[in-house]
Parts: C-alpha cells; structure tokens; sequence
C-alpha cells in the first residue's frame, strides 16, 4: 500500500533573497500567512517529499548531471531529439547551460523547504512528539539535497534555516560534509525504524543512518563509513532475492528499501517523470539516457542483472510487455529498471509516473560495508558482504584475494549493481578513476570533477561567489 503524500506547494523565499534562490514556485504561500497548525506542519513536510519526485529533481536536470556524463548512460532517442544533451557527454557544456542551472536551482528550492520546517515547525502548537519528528524529517531530506550539491558543485553555501542575507560565500567542501553529517547524525536520533502502512515513503532512521554511511564513503572516513552500515545491517533490511522485483511496483518499499521516494499517480504532481523521459521511445516514454555499448561490456558472462537492467527493442518483458522495435534512428536498448509494466499504468498520469525512484538499496548498504572494511583491512568482512550481492545476481564468489583486487572488485560490482540508479559518474570522480575512464570523453581532470555554478548565480552573488576551477 502506499501512502498519498499531499502535492502541496507552499512556501516562498523572504523579499531579500538573491533571484538565484528567490524562485516563486506556481501555487506557493507566504509563509507568513501559513504555519498556524499541524495540518500545515504535515503540508509544509510533505512538500519537500513532493520536490524529490519534481522535475528538476527526477528528469532530466538530474540526469544532465548524475546519468550522462558518466560512461554508463548515452542520451538515448534519435541523434536529432534533444541534441543540446550532448554537451554533458562530452563535457563541453558551460557556464550558461540550461542543465546546469536548472539543476542548480531545483535543488535551492527544495532546501528552502526544508529550511521553512525546521524554522517554523517548531513554533506551531501542535503534538510535541510529530513536531519533532517532522523536524527530523526535515533535516534528513535537507542532508540528502547537500549531499547532492556539494558532490556536482562542490563547496555551496549552508543555510541552517531560513536568514536574512542569501548573498554570502560558499562553505568549504569539509563544511558542507560536517554539516551534512549533523543533520542526519541528529535526525538518525529521532526517526523512528519503521512506520506503518499508511506512512510508508518517509525517510526513517535506517535512511538517515544508510545515507550517513555513504557520506562517509566519500569522506574516505572508513571506520565511520564501517561501523555506520553495520548499524544499518542490524536493522533488519535484506536483499530481494529476486532482482527484477526490486524495481517492480509490487517490489516498493520492500525489505531492501532504505531510502525510497513514494511517486504514485496523485494530483497535482501526479507521479513523477523519472520513469517517462527513460521509457522506450514512442511505447512507455521519451527514450532518453539509456545504457551504453560500455554499461552492456560491464557485466560478466552469466550475470542476471544485465538482463534485468537493460530492456531491449523485441523482447519480451518478465511482465508479458513486448517491446517494440522502434524507427531506425533511434536507440534499441533502454534502462528496464524504470520499466513499469503496461496493465499497471494509471491513464490519469503519464507512463510510469507511478515508478517509485530508489535512492539507496540494501545492495549498496553491503557494497559501502565491503569497501570500508577492505580500506581498514578487513578482507574477509570485505568479501563476505560483497559475495552476498554477487550470490544474488547468480555469479560465483570474487577471486579477488588481495585488497587491491578486492577493492577493484568492490568498485566494479557498484557499477554493475548500480546501474543506471545515478552513482556511476561520482564513483568514478570519488575513487579517482574519472581522468582514466572518461578521457576519451573529454572528461579533463582538475576541472570536470565538478560542474560549473550556472552564470547568473556568480552575478547575482555581488562578488559572494567564486567560480569553480576550469570554468
């Protein structure tokens, strides 16, 4: 079952924020005028799981950012449909670029949100115990949006509510993180472990905690990053032992979901587009960013995930669906994670509006585990927990029998397991591997680690900001 999250928009910017953050959303409120009661509380929250399914936040801004530019994901569709995506596959694209900027922007805005809650949940006189968790949720989500900035722009300035003076400069890269980690550390201390049917798609402590281990991962703080997701794996979370329900309707919120974006078919959001600019062109969607000729080479021989994560033109889905073979120009194989079967589409939404968006898998919860333990040491630990995922996609245990090679294996298994879920281009640019791996595409280290912060945000900052190297 799931849970109907209100689409509320709400909530805008005081007078004196920068433009660059000042974004008047269609059917917002003034503040001023709301946080009066506990239904405006719920509201206010509910609209920042609203933004996580938004456009900007699913479609094709974050795919600009987190799907094309790594080696896994082609544009997809025709040569001619949407050409100006090339840019972020060949890294050419530049301070002006639309994708940039709206990426940008989306992310201001949900964090605007989360800012309005925690400054103005805790007046309202309410229930004490749903106030503070809201105000938990709230930082959780906040974490997470950071979290996305500071790995596309680096260094971004940190709001800890709402402020007067938006035209400031950027935090540091280790302020960012340490802010990030206090967030989730303290909502991880308040979210409760589960909820109950009717509130499934809220982060829980399992998220927060999940997340925080990631963090860590990035931060290289292993024994943090370690201990954290063994936290997590006390916690009762599993792996589906079959793939393809993973990412099936029938498979949301299961017993592999740590951090899950509820997407189901209600107005005015209805759904979201995560699934519809990734369908199979002129059948479920747009056919965009689609799995490469490299992403196909990844996968080793008898590997069910290669399978299960790229759908192709003629065949015939688990599910009964046959694939259409499609016009000459375009592509013939699409991410089938997103793939939602034809007698489960709403005609009130678009194709696969109702496709849940996975932002964190057990899966991945026993790859951050492996890598931290390989880091301190811990080959066993390390092999253990990286054979359970390998178990699962059929194939035998690793043969890698020292930490390098276990560490390379770590990392390979994260492509193949991750395909397509975003994490492939920050995993290359985190463990090093992007100057190597992105060359041929145009990738130039010292510069392209990082995107560019959009034009008019440098201007309209008054000399706050300072642009990021290269650009």
């Amino acid at each position: 079952m799931k849970k109907i999250f209100l689409s509320i928009a709400l909530l805008s910017l005081a007078a004196s924020c920068n433009d660059y953050l000042d974004i008047k959303q269609e059917g917002y409120t003034e503040a001023a005028s709301f946080f009066k009661t506990q239904e405006d509380a719920m509201l206010a929250t509910n609209a920042i799981y609203s933004f996580l399914r938004s456009y900007d936040n699913s479609a094709f801004p974050y795919q600009f950012v987190f799907g094309v530019p790594a080696d896994d994901v082609v544009k997809g569709s025709n040569p001619g449909d949407a050409s100006f995506i090339n840019v972020y596959d060949n890294f050419t694209y530049t301070v002006s670029d639309e994708g940039v900027r709206g990426y940008w922007i989306g992310q201001w805005q949900g964090l605007n949100s989360c800012n309005q809650v925690i400054t103005n949940v805790p007046k309202i006189e309410m229930d004490s115990a749903l106030k503070t968790r809201l105000v938990a949720e709230a930082k959780m989500l906040r974490a997470y949006i950071y979290f996305n900035l500071v790995r596309i722009y680096g260094g971004v300035p940190i709001f800890d509510g709402l402020q007067a003076n938006y035209k400031v400069p950027r935090n540091s890269v280790e302020e960012v993180y340490n802010f990030i980690i206090s967030d989730l550390t303290s909502a991880a201390e308040i979210l409760p472990q589960t909820y109950p049917a009717s509130d499934l798609g809220r982060v829980t402590k399992g998220a927060a905690l999940g997340l925080l281990s990631k963090v860590y991962l990035y931060k290289k703080d292993w024994q943090k990053a370690y201990d954290t997701s063994n936290q997590v794996m006390a916690m009762g979370y599993d792996l589906d032992p079959d793939f393809n329900h993973v990412f099936r309707p029938s498979g949301e919120f299961g017993k592999e979901s740590v951090f899950e974006v509820n997407c189901d078919c209600i107005p005015p959001l209805k759904g979201s587009q995560y699934a519809e600019v990734q369908g199979v062109r002129d059948q479920f969607g747009w056919g965009f960013f689609t799995p490469s000729n490299a992403l196909e080479n990844a996968f080793e021989p008898g590997d069910i995930r290669k399978e299960l994560t790229i759908l192709r033109n003629g065949e015939i889905t688990p599910e009964g669906d046959l694939i259409a073979m499609g016009d000459a120009q375009s592509v013939t194989t699409y991410n089938q994670k997103v793939y939602v079967p034809k007698a489960l589409n709403k005609s009130a939404c678009g194709y696969g509006s109702i496709q849940n968006i996975r932002i964190l898998r057990f899966a991945e919860i026993l790859l951050i585990n492996a890598e931290a333990a390989n880091e301190l040491g811990n080959i066993s630990v390390a092999t253990t927990n990286l054979n359970r995922v390998r178990a699962r996609a059929k194939l035998a245990g690793t043969t890698a029998s020292t930490q390098i090679a276990l560490k390379t294996a770590i990392w390979n298994e994260r492509r193949v397991e991750l395909a397509m879920e975003g994490d492939r281009f920050v995993d290359l640019v985190r463990t090093g591997q992007a100057p190597t791996v992105l060359a041929s595409y145009g990738f130039k280290a010292g510069k392209n680690e990082l995107f560019p912060i959009p034009f008019d945000a440098i201007t309209e900052s008054a000399g706050a900001f300072t642009q990021n190297p290269g650009y």
